[in-house]
């Protein structure tokens, strides 16, 4: 079990050089038997997608059966944990949300994996925006606006989440602290419910996935103020980042691939040769674009360093936010 201090000096050593874990190798090829992903969320959702999608091109490459299994439950723990504790032969992967293997840690009392120390890193298949909109009653046309707006009402602007400590959540506390607002935390059971209510003019604002927000703005329904990535997104390229009004207010949520830490270096080498080949593929590409989620392929190494800004980033906001879960 690990502890949020031993987490955070476990992500500080991945700026060092990969660890790639045990020299040890395979008495067979790689791969001689069916190949696992553990998505660890419900069928249906974009993780679910992306896996069963790359699943069916991995088994085409490899000529050799790859399944996705779902475990969901404990917000994506117990799938996760599960995937921690199997063999370290490249046979069980998991295709994880950035929010569990990041947020959790921080998230929740007790979570029954390390982060870092229990996986191997294989690569970031793909990043999915989230972004800023309001109700088009609301008299802000950018963020500068809305927080002059806010910071002109203190108490009284209240932004829409998915859920205690989900991403939304975490963003609108992200905002407060950045901006110097006191504005309010409005939870619902979902995002649909929370855009639902913020399109009706029940709550001004809204943090929330670009899939999910979009069909919104497009309609008018929904004014977007930003997206909430490092730089803009391909998928709505005319979209500003809220980071270019306030440096730094950015979360890039994301899909990783890991392995059972101590996972064989060749084999981590071959799943990331071909699933890289897999992911630039325009077909594969446009696959991601209709889930709201851009597709960006990387290093091991990359991962590693992105898992490890992460964790020191959501540390702060989760226990600035004091939002915690059982």
């Amino acid at each position: 079990m690990a502890s949020r201090r031993k987490i955070i000096a476990g992500a500080a050593s991945l700026a060092a050089p990969f660890f790639w874990g045990a020299a040890a190798r395979a008495a067979e090829p790689y791969p001689s038997k069916v190949i696992t992903i553990i998505v660890p969320q419900a069928p249906g959702g974009a993780n679910d997608v992306i896996g069963r999608a790359l699943a069916q091109k991995l088994a085409a490459t490899f000529a050799s059966p790859v399944i996705v299994e779902n475990r969901q439950g404990a917000g994506g723990n117990l799938g996760t944990a599960y995937v921690a504790r199997q063999p370290r032969d490249g046979y069980t992967l998991l295709l994880n949300a950035q929010s569990v293997q990041t947020i959790n840690p921080f998230l929740y009392r007790k979570v029954p994996f390390d982060p870092v120390k229990d996986f191997d890193s294989i690569m970031v298949v793909g990043v999915a925006p989230y972004m800023l909109a309001v109700n088009p009653s609301v008299p802000a046309r950018n963020l500068r606006e809305l927080v002059a707006l806010a910071k002109a009402q203190p108490g009284k602007f209240n932004y829409a989440s998915a859920g205690n400590g989900t991403v939304n959540h975490l963003l609108g506390e992200m905002l407060k602290t950045a901006a110097g607002v006191d504005i309010v935390h409005v939870p619902y059971r979902g995002a649909a419910a929370a855009a639902t209510d913020v399109v009706a003019g029940q709550v001004p604002m809204t943090f929330g996935s670009l899939a999910g927000l979009m069909p919104f703005v497009r309609s008018g329904q929904l004014r977007a103020l930003g997206v909430c990535t490092e730089k803009r997104t391909q998928l709505a390229p005319e979209l500003p980042t809220l980071a270019e009004t306030i440096p730094g207010l950015y979360a890039n949520a994301w899909y990783g691939l890991f392995a059972p830490a101590g996972t064989p270096r060749e084999v981590i080498a071959r799943l990331h040769t071909e699933i890289t080949r897999i992911m630039d593929n325009p077909e594969m590409k446009e696959r991601l674009v209709g889930l709201g989620v851009e597709s960006a392929p990387g290093t091991p190494e990359q991962l590693a360093s992105l898992m490890r800004d992460d964790l020191v980033r959501w540390a702060r906001i989760v226990k600035e936010s004091g939002a915690q879960l059982d």
